[in-house]
């Protein structure tokens, strides 16, 4: 089975911003995921690369190299994703309206 866009955002629900009791999906720091076919990657089963673009709350975050090596290290779990590159960006700006209706309720800002 090829993985999704939506199989590697479910999976990423893993991840959780260490300063905040949300997942990084939901407070919104995930702007793109794109899986490609690898032909190259060994084996019999169909295996992806996934890259993804994502940002921090705020540019002096001291979590980002945290963040991105649990992204890598929850998408090498997944036996049909060959390679995992992660692009940090700061355009646009992240902002609390990215937050998810769930983790707002979560958080207490309705």
């Amino acid at each position: 089975m090829a993985f999704s866009e939506e199989n590697v955002l479910n999976a990423l629900r893993d991840v959780y911003d260490p300063e905040l009791p949300v997942n990084i999906v939901d407070l919104g720091l995930i702007y793109r995921v794109d899986v490609e076919p690898d032909p190259d990657a060994p084996g019999m089963v169909p295996r992806q690369k996934v890259e993804i673009d994502i940002t921090m709350t705020s540019k002096g975050c001291p979590s980002h190299e945290r963040i991105i090596e649990q992204v890598r290290n929850r998408l090498a779990g997944e036996r049909e994703i060959s390679a995992t590159n992660v692009n940090l960006v700061w355009e646009p700006a992240w902002g609390p309206q990215r937050i998810s209706e769930a983790a707002r309720k979560q958080l207490g800002i309705e």
